[in-house]
């Protein structure tokens, strides 16, 4: 009696157990995401529709933009938590190449976008871009370049705003100019816009904020916080920035598989997923109007994404970027430090 008690519970403790096991099924998609979640949130929602593959974000901050998740990433390398990277920019995605993070991956969805927008290795792609572009208060200004040269060269710039380059696009964009002009004269024309008073913000909303309330004239920002402005009715223009006589600064998001993750075959379809001709139609779509990379059903593009395909045409390439990034990072950190 005492031997038939022992089997019988040690059969009713595996049955127990393997129930659980098969209860538990896989684990949702860990992605990091530093995208807007108000866009971002509607994207994986649609994935998870049509695959049935639960996924649980992890979004970054305003103030710290991509930066956090980027650190922590690197943090994580020996016992990853992330399975996926969405970072609404490429360069930080650079760093976590050089740093090992990253696993190649070259599906369907990395052949369909050009050269320029991703890596030759495989470790990460673009899609679904915005611009650097500066906001005007026509209220109080004229939308012209013209008038925006005459603003960037007054002695006194209280009445215009750009966030501080430490995080974000506008880190981008200072990497751009370290590549494009040499550190000394960044650094001078860092130097000389603090000098003549230029508003430094937390990010680029609230860059957006200032010029959309009237609180400045303008101020550099991105093509999707420009639209929030836009769509509530405020009266404000847009320009892009150009860095020589052509190039702008077209900032793709970037999608990359975190190496050592789990669940390599289910990233590889929400890769597949983000990196779609419906996923771009979709950003495009929306009311951040991102810029499609891939080859889309142009019909289906709004005027205003049309326009905006024209002026990210010539961008200024970023894939290389990676040490000028690091470069200038170390140098604002320096700049910056209390």
């Amino acid at each position: 009696m005492r031997e038939f008690c022992l089997l019988a519970a040690t059969v009713v403790v595996g049955l127990s157990l393997s129930g659980c096991a098969a209860e538990s099924g896989p684990q949702p998609l860990v992605v990091y995401c530093a995208h807007d979640s108000l866009y971002a949130d509607e994207v994986l929602k649609k994935f998870t529709e049509q695959t049935g593959i639960e996924v649980t974000p992890r979004y970054d901050t305003e103030a710290t933009k991509s930066l956090g998740l980027v650190q922590q990433l690197i943090r994580e390398k020996d016992q990853p938590r992330c399975d996926v990277f969405w970072n609404n920019q490429v360069l930080g995605t650079l760093q976590l190449k050089q740093e090992g993070v990253l696993e190649p991956y070259q599906g369907p969805g990395y052949e369909r976008i050009p050269d320029a927008f991703k890596d030759p290795d495989g470790e990460w792609t673009g899609f679904a871009a915005r611009l650097r572009v500066y906001i005007v208060n026509t209220e109080a200004m004229t939308a012209t370049d013209e008038a925006l040269q005459q603003a960037l060269a007054a002695d006194d710039l209280s009445q215009a705003a750009i966030a501080k380059p430490l995080f974000g696009t506008t880190l981008s964009h200072y990497s751009v100019l370290w590549d494009v002009w040499g550190p000394d004269k960044l650094k001078t024309w860092h130097a000389d816009l603090r000098e003549r008073g230029i508003r430094e913000a937390t990010g680029n909303a609230t860059v957006k904020n200032l010029v959309a309330e009237g609180v400045c004239q303008w101020g550099l920002t991105d093509t999707d916080d420009f639209y929030v402005a836009a769509d509530e009715g405020k009266p404000v223009e847009m320009l892009p920035v150009r860095v020589d006589e052509k190039a702008t600064i077209c900032i793709p998001n970037s999608v990359a598989i975190i190496k050592g993750t789990q669940q390599k075959a289910r990233a590889q379809q929400l890769v597949d997923f983000l990196l779609s001709e419906e996923t771009e139609l979709a950003m495009a779509a929306s009311k951040s109007r991102q810029i499609p990379l891939g080859p889309v059903d142009e019909s289906k593009l709004s005027a205003e994404v049309k326009q905006l395909k024209e002026w990210a045409a010539p961008g200024y390439p970023l894939a290389g970027l990676a040490e000028a990034r690091a470069q200038c990072l170390a140098w604002l950190k320096a700049e910056y430090a209390p």
